[in-house]
């Protein structure tokens, strides 16, 4: 069973790792809402607390999966979900970021329907709206706290300075971000602002989007409606440089019997408790192979030669298209 880790100063707790339920609804190959269910349910039986979805995801029938998985359990999950990421709605037109605070009201008001709950325990901005001030934002969010509607707030992809005025609005008790053993943006500013401010991090993609266990294709050889078809670090050079950091992770994790993923995902657990992965996936056997990572000590032998043999500058490819940098505040 997976241990539990403290949030923030606002009394969030969790289980060490989380799930990632989006590659449940898009992005990431054909959907499989029974299996998805079953691994959700799979999740509840190893101890995993938190589950983290999005309006955006879908969009909005991840929401509605994790609703129905969840009924009867409710009790036993700390929902977290996400509002103002821009998304490709189904009739084809595309909804622009909007954090507006009377947005912010209608659309946990339309979560709170999808998911068929009376709360949302952690509610994320999905990204920083720079046409709406965060102050403005977060005091629509902390107004559907004092209605009961929302227990936590959080942010994703915000930088330091959006989050201490977030933070000075109400007490943020968790931001979310990319964080992974090739994936270290956060460590130089966001980090340090974090921990001086009492804010947890949840850590998303910690085996970058699968790249880090080996067994991702070329860009061009995914579908169009395939996150990773667009990703700049699976394209042409980027994907072969990528791939040598993947072999050394690939080479490190076998000579401790582990798998890539374990040995990524114990990477972020080592790098401090105020940490939670939430490596995501639509099978239990790969759930079931993420949480043996927790079990998983690492000495500092180890964390050395990871540090040594991955590092950033390695890297190849910015982790997003253009477009969706743009949305990234740093």
């Amino acid at each position: 069973m997976l241990g539990f880790r403290k949030l923030g100063s606002q009394g969030l707790e969790v289980s060490e790792l989380g799930l990632g339920c989006m590659g449940m609804s898009q992005w990431y190959g054909a959907t499989d809402d029974q299996e998805s269910t079953a691994t959700i349910h799979r999740a509840l039986e190893l101890g995993y607390t938190l589950f983290d979805t999005a309006e955006a995801y879908g969009p909005f029938d991840n929401e509605e999966l994790l609703g129905k998985a969840l009924k009867g359990r409710r009790e036993q999950a700390v929902i977290a979900t996400k509002f103002g990421f821009p998304m490709k709605l189904k009739d084809g037109t595309t909804a622009e970021a909007d954090s507006r605070p009377e947005h912010v009201v209608e659309v946990v008001e339309a979560s709170l329907r999808r998911l068929g709950t009376d709360h949302v325990d952690v509610l994320y901005q999905h990204r920083v709206d720079p046409r709406v001030p965060i102050e403005e934002t977060v005091g629509a969010m902390a107004g559907l706290v004092e209605q009961g509607k929302v227990r936590y707030l959080g942010l994703c992809e915000a930088g330091a300075a959006t989050v201490r005025r977030a933070h000075a609005v109400h007490p943020l008790s968790v931001v979310q971000s990319e964080f992974s053993v090739w994936e270290r943006n956060l460590e130089a500013d966001v980090l340090p602002v974090l921990r001086e401010l009492g804010i947890g991090l949840v850590g998303f993609c910690p085996l970058g989007r699968g790249f880090l266990t080996g067994g991702v294709l070329r860009a061009e050889d995914y579908p169009e409606d395939d996150f990773r078809h667009h990703d700049p670090r699976l394209q042409g050079a980027n994907y072969d440089q990528n791939t040598a950091v993947a072999a050394t992770v690939r080479e490190l994790a076998e000579t401790r019997g582990l798998t890539p993923a374990q040995l990524a995902i114990a990477w972020v657990l080592h790098q401090g408790q105020d940490i939670v992965p939430i490596p995501g996936t639509k099978r239990r056997t790969y759930l079931e192979e993420n949480t043996a990572a927790a079990a998983v000590r690492l000495d500092a032998a180890t964390l050395d030669a990871i540090d040594a043999a991955v590092r950033p500058d390695q890297v190849a490819g910015p982790r997003y298209n253009e477009r969706m940098m743009a949305y990234i505040d740093r």
